[in-house]
């Protein structure tokens, strides 16, 4: 028994690892295809991430709503669901937030913060509700309504802020109204990275004890290892279903409202900058685990802040890091695909 345990861990450990080698060597070749040096790339992109304390703090900065909508992932995944919609998620959250400060705007402060992470969450929360409803009373795959209902999400977001939520002052990029600076989430003590990373941090703390260490963890597991043994046995399925896909799209939203409260001030498009996509990674690359969900949520956020510093230095696009993503993804699927296999080749000969 302790061996198997032992051999899982390590293909826990290694294929993720194993996945990010590879991926790094495609992204070289990629690199090298552009006109560029791939070692330089490589050594830029630690710089830009990890070189210094000023890319500690950025990369950190980026890796609080990583960490969030990853978890929007996550949760679900122990149920055995795929779900997709952490950007919707995101983006309602943040509008919820938008609201609920700018309507108590006088209010004490930190009961405004709790109100407006409240609301972030009850709106993320309710999206991914409504995709975990789909699939156990009428059979819509989640994947598929997480994935459309992140596009009506953005497209409701969208309308309300160019519309009748516009504060009329924002000429060239449409906003709400920016929120008092007494509502803003101030910065850990003597670091430029805001509190929106200890929140990120407690959720995973949070999270990884409801799900290995309580009765709803052991019972989501069951659930998702085989929904008909767990029906059988007298679980309810469903509310399972919907609780884990509430919390899930709940911890999306209030990455939302940390990105409103905490980065831009108020509700705009550069809420939709594809940080609920991302998160879909970092849990691939986490395996769902909760607390693996940081490192890996670190490591992204510090490619994410390297972009810069590619374009500068190599003449490469911003947006080059995000073919790495890319590559990564696909690595990671195609690694999850041969683990399979694997594990039923060793069944077959034993």
């Amino acid at each position: 028994m302790r061996s198997a345990r032992q051999q899982e861990i390590v293909a826990a450990l290694c294929l993720p690892a194993g996945a990010l080698v590879v991926s790094l060597l495609v992204f070289g070749v990629f690199v090298a295809c552009s006109g560029a040096n791939p070692f330089a790339a490589y050594s830029l992109m630690y710089t830009g991430g990890f070189g210094t304390w000023f890319s500690w703090q950025n990369t950190l900065q980026r890796a609080a709503p990583l960490i969030l909508t990853a978890l929007c992932t996550a949760i679900p995944a122990h149920l055995g669901l795929v779900i997709i919609g952490g950007e919707g998620a995101l983006v309602l959250g943040g509008l919820g937030a938008a609201v609920t400060a700018l309507q108590f705007s006088g209010g004490t402060p930190w009961l405004v913060q709790l109100a407006m992470a409240l609301a972030g969450m009850v709106a993320g929360g309710v999206l991914i509700l409504v995709a975990g409803a789909l699939r156990h009373y009428r059979g819509v795959n989640e994947t598929i309504s997480s994935l459309l209902l992140t596009y009506i999400a953005i497209a409701v977001f969208n309308h309300l802020v160019e519309g009748p939520m516009r504060d009329p002052a924002s000429l060239n990029k449409p906003s709400t109204a920016a929120l008092s600076e007494t509502h803003m989430l101030g910065l850990l003590p003597g670091m430029e990275v805001h509190w929106g990373l200890v929140y990120g941090l407690l959720a995973c703390v949070v999270i990884y004890v409801l799900m290995s260490r309580t009765v709803f963890g052991f019972a989501a597991r069951m659930a998702g290892g085989n929904a008909r043994a767990a029906q059988l046995s007298g679980l309810p399925i469903g509310r399972l279903i919907l609780t884990g896909c509430f919390l899930a799209g709940a911890a999306a939203g209030l990455a939302g409202m940390v990105e409103v409260a905490a980065v831009h001030g108020r509700a705009n498009a550069s809420l939709a900058v594809g940080y609920g996509y991302t998160g879909i990674l970092v849990a691939l690359l986490a395996r769902h685990h909760p607390l693996a969900i940081i490192p890996v949520a670190i490591l992204l956020g510090g490619i994410g802040a390297s972009g810069g510093l590619l374009q500068r230095r190599l003449g490469l696009p911003d947006a080059t890091v995000l073919v790495l993503q890319g590559i990564l993804f696909v690595v990671i699927l195609a690694s999850e695909s041969l683990r399979d296999r694997l594990q039923l080749m060793g069944r077959a000969a034993s």
